[in-house]
């Protein structure tokens, strides 16, 4: 299945490193070398291999069973999840979804809204995204498919003002969550990235104090380029969280683990397939059980369909 190719062939690779009987210079090149291929990236490879020759050393590891351990903790370390990474959905907020074209912002402001509207929230979508042809209408769509408001202007309006109004229209209405989809932008595009800041100065303005969410949409199939992406817009905006998209046909999830370390923002949605439903909470524990451990019970869970959205009409 494509979507577990990535943990079977990791796991493949770490099981046949294990066979050497000695922790020496070449098991850790080859075990560093199947971390990298795993697209965990170079620089968090290096600090894994680091952090787990000293843990071999201090702990007096000898068995592979507990160098297996070992790397699972170290991972997990990497991954924890702050206790307040979803206090937002408890209070009134409001989450910006950024990211460059083609990663899946529109549909994941929908799958949002839908996974919202059906836990007894009240929801409004706000189309910002104004730049890409037929993205309101695509947005729209969702909105009537997830029974949830929406507050769209035209093609080629001032993105901005959509924001403006769909603030005022969230605090009016009493909304608990306000999804804003905005335009894909590339860093280098310096008028889109001022856009952004303009559009949090404006929530910041018309609604003070409410609960600020910056969500950076991000490919999983794109590896490394994921990992710059988000880099890049971090230095821009705030952000809080990251969705990942398409988990469920990549050969690279070790980019999780990298954009955890390197960004120390978390993975908070995983999008694992097309319905609703499938845009579900990232879990850290059952990511790095399905990756370490012989677990299917984990990978189950990872890539299971979140079944309280399955009310929505589909």
């Amino acid at each position: 299945m494509s979507e577990k190719g990535f943990f079977s062939k990791f796991k493949d690779g770490l099981a046949y490193a294990l066979l050497n009987p000695e922790f020496d210079d070449d098991f850790y090149e080859e075990l560093e070398e199947i971390l990298v291929m795993g697209d965990i990236g170079v620089n968090t490879a290096e600090k894994i291999i680091a952090r787990l020759k000293e843990k071999v050393k201090t702990d007096y590891i000898r068995k592979t069973a507990d160098l297996k351990n070992a790397l699972i903790s170290i991972i997990s370390e990497m991954m924890m999840t702050p206790e307040d990474a979803y206090d937002f959905e408890k209070v009134p907020s409001v989450i910006l979804l950024i990211g460059v074209n083609g990663v899946g912002k529109t549909t994941t402001a929908g799958k949002l809204a839908g996974k919202y509207k059906n836990e007894g929230k009240k929801v409004l979508l706000a189309a910002a995204d104004t730049f890409r042809a037929g993205a309101t209408e695509q947005l729209k769509e969702w909105a009537l498919r997830t029974g949830v408001d929406i507050i769209a202007s035209g093609d080629n309006a001032d993105p901005a003002s959509v924001i403006y109004d769909a603030v005022n229209a969230a605090k009016a209405r009493n909304v608990d969550i306000l999804i804003c989809d905005t335009a894909g932008r590339l860093h280098n595009k310096k008028n889109l990235m001022e856009e952004l800041k303009k559009i949090s100065r404006i929530i910041e303005r018309e609604y003070p104090g409410v609960k600020r969410e910056n969500l950076v949409v991000l490919d999983a199939t794109t590896g490394q380029n994921a990992l710059n992406q988000a880099k890049e817009f971090s230095e821009v905006c705030d952000l809080t969280g990251i969705v990942l998209t398409k988990l469920d046909g990549t050969a690279k999830g070790g980019i999780v683990v990298a954009i955890e370390d390197e960004l120390t923002v978390p993975v908070k949605f995983a999008g694992v397939g097309e319905k609703v439903s499938d845009l579900k909470r990232f879990e850290a524990g059952n990511f790095v059980k399905a990756l370490m451990d012989n677990d299917i019970k984990a990978e189950e869970e990872l890539f299971k369909m979140d079944t309280k959205t399955e009310k929505i009409n589909e």
